[in-house]
């Protein structure tokens, strides 16, 4: 896949707007446009590693889709918003009963380490 797929990709895993990630990522929103059309251009190195810092993914996965061998964390910033939206998606009422699960899981896997 080519940079311009992987970061599509990236972009909607994460759910972030092109506006709100262009702004996070300090770059203008005629960049990231550039590198998203028909026939991309490339960014430069530095804002490669703004966007990729921005989506929770590395360089290496935006340039030619590599995963990194290591996890650096233990969720990427794409898999933390998709959790934060799925939460959000609950109807309010419901939402205290998901974080009283999450709570007991922590607890249990906390006593496995």
């Amino acid at each position: 896949m080519s940079f311009r797929d992987n970061l599509r990709e990236a972009i909607g895993y994460c759910g972030i707007e092109q506006k709100e990630l262009a702004h996070r990522a300090g770059i203008s929103l005629r960049s990231l446009e550039s590198y998203l059309r028909e026939n991309p251009s490339i960014p430069s190195a530095d804002k490669a590693v703004k966007i990729a810092q921005v989506l929770g993914v590395t360089v290496e996965y935006l340039v030619n889709g590599d995963k990194p061998s290591k996890k650096i964390s233990s969720f990427t910033e794409p898999e933390i918003q998709h959790l934060i939206q799925t939460i959000k998606d609950i109807p309010v009422n419901k939402q205290r009963v998901v974080m009283k699960i999450a709570s007991y899981i922590a607890e249990i896997f906390k006593k496995d380490v």
